[in-house]
């Protein structure tokens, strides 16, 4: 590798990082922006819509890739995520300095909105661009490790997003991190935007592409080639169903619901839940190269349809022992406790509502609501028509009022059946970063660790294969686009649907069917007819 191809792919790939640092923040912190932003509505409403927030951006993710693609495609790689990175930046530092919804009500959540929506149009272009670059960038034969480069960015700017938290939160407190200091690692984004701007600023035009445009060749209607043409609007498709559907659902599931899992679910605090994550993405980052590398020998679809599969396979015991392990109480009671909600089938509506805007209020349904925030495993039997609702423990009835008042006795009746309080002994706490090395902490690790190799063997070869499935003209949009829609909507929109299907089951495991199913379609369709791409010279298209 020369010199200036190592500068290429380090400035594409920091600004990367700083890109999706800016990106992750929002995520990491969802509990806490929820709190202050959707303060008017119950907590467990609130939880909802932060999580529809943080979805939000990636909503929009696709329509970023089409207007950014087409930028790309005719003014430039360089110029166009100049543009992306500024955008995403300035939103982030917007939102450190935003008044919450006590300051300035309604209005604050709907700025919040208008930033995530500017933040993924922002990323729609982003990664398109700086994949693109350092792939026409590559020789043949090491794209895959080249562009891997570029896959650990996502992974790092999670991890950087974590320690500034990390390092904030034990800075100043729990208390003052959930009241001001939250807004600090939003805040310090904007160093980060500079040193990025600076970087990207000294770089030069893609070759392949300026050789294209010296000559004449380039599109000038980037959308119509590549998606009203249907042969490729064809490889579109398949690079979304047979690739980017299932990598996306693989990343999301082994990042952000797992801690999702960790913390909401298991009720392991934000402190140990952070750091557990960040100590299984420092130890498997490294795999987005190898994987990289490797695909550049035995190709691209083995890795990426090997990935899903496996994954789609392990998820349900991995995350029985996730639990296992960092709250054994709660196995222990989902496993010996029964606990069902009797009452006429009538009076028992849908409980999946992901989008958080449904409200409630007949009994069934509010006693199983409260029983899903509270990790508590349920049944609902159908009782005689008319009859009320009866909450059951072990053959026991518990009284039932209404889910206002916190449910005290259904709470003491569940915990007298075995399951844990909060801050239960029993529930994994690290005391300090380096609290590794305990037999409960580091199995947690070790588990996560698996679950982010899934993620390194479906990402790491994906942009190579996305960059060598379009020809240069039309690359920049039509790789971006599935790209966005696999990870931007079917990645993006998990957690909430996921955390909807366990509230609507009663089961906590119940959520990873989405990601099992989505996998398990891609292996299908990927393997029949996504076309293997590793020995394509992107020069000569």
């Amino acid at each position: 590798m020369t010199k200036d191809e190592r500068f290429v792919i380090l400035a594409s790939s920091l600004g990367t990082v700083f890109e999706w640092y800016d990106f992750y923040l929002y995520g990491s912190l969802a509990g806490i922006i929820g709190a202050q932003f959707f303060s008017a509505y119950p907590p467990a409403t609130r939880d909802i819509f932060a999580l529809l927030a943080f979805a939000a951006g990636f909503l929009v993710r696709p329509f970023g890739a089409i207007v950014f693609g087409r930028v790309g495609d005719i003014v430039g790689r360089k110029y166009t995520f100049l543009v992306t990175i500024l955008i995403m930046g300035l939103s982030t530092f917007i939102v450190g300095l935003l008044p919450n919804a006590a300051t300035i009500g309604i209005a604050a959540p709907i700025i919040l909105i208008a930033l995530r929506l500017a933040q993924g149009l922002a990323l729609g272009g982003e990664y398109g661009g700086a994949a693109t670059y350092v792939a026409e960038h590559a020789p043949n034969g090491k794209r895959g490790y080249y562009t891997s480069f570029i896959q650990t960015t996502a992974t790092l700017g999670l991890f950087l997003s974590l320690l500034v938290i990390l390092f904030t939160r034990s800075a100043l407190g729990e208390a003052d991190f959930a009241a001001w200091g939250w807004r600090i690692p939003f805040l310090v984004s904007v160093l980060l935007l500079g040193i990025s701007v600076w970087i990207r600023l000294r770089l030069n035009e893609s070759p392949i592409f300026q050789k294209m445009k010296d000559e004449g060749k380039g599109s000038k209607a980037p959308l119509t080639e590549a998606f009203g043409n249907w042969q490729n609007g064809k490889l579109v498709l398949l690079a979304l169903l047979g690739g980017v559907m299932g990598q996306g659902v693989v990343w999301y599931t082994g990042q952000f619901y797992a801690l999702f899992f960790l913390q909401s679910i298991l009720k392991v605090d934000g402190y140990t839940a952070n750091l557990l994550i960040a100590w299984s993405l420092l130890l498997g980052t490294g795999f987005f190269i190898v994987f990289g590398a490797l695909s550049d020998k035995i190709g691209r679809k083995p890795i990426i349809l090997g990935g899903c599969l496996i994954a789609a396979l392990t998820f349900f015991p991995i995350f029985k022992m996730i639990t296992t392990n960092a709250n054994p109480a709660l196995e222990k009671a989902i496993e010996s406790a029964k606990v069902e909600v009797v009452a006429d089938p009538g009076g028992c509506g849908d409980l999946f509502n992901p989008v958080g805007t449904r409200v409630f209020t007949a009994p069934c349904d509010t006693a199983r609501a409260f029983l899903s925030q509270s990790s508590v495993k349920y049944a609902t039997t159908a009782g005689p028509a008319g009859s009320g609702v009866k909450v059951m423990v072990n053959g026991k009835e518990v009284a039932y009022a209404n889910a206002k008042d916190g449910n005290p006795a259904i709470t003491a009746a569940v915990q007298a059946a075995g399951y844990p309080k909060a801050g239960d002994a029993g529930i994994v706490k690290m005391a300090h970063p380096l609290d590794i090395f305990r037999p409960q902490v580091a199995a947690i690790i070790g588990l996560l660790f698996v679950l982010v190799v899934y993620v390194t063997m479906v990402y790491g070869p994906i942009a190579a294969m996305l960059v060598e499935l379009f020809p240069t003209r039309i690359r920049y949009t039509s790789m971006s686009l599935p790209y966005h829609i696999g990870n931007g909507w079917f990645g993006g929109l998990l957690p909430a649907t996921a955390f909807a299907i366990v509230a609507s089951t009663g089961d906590i495991y119940a959520g990873l069917w989405y990601p099992i199913i989505f996998a398990s379609i891609t292996v299908v369709i990927g393997f029949l007819f996504l076309p293997e791409t590793k020995d394509v010279d992107i020069k000569a298209t």
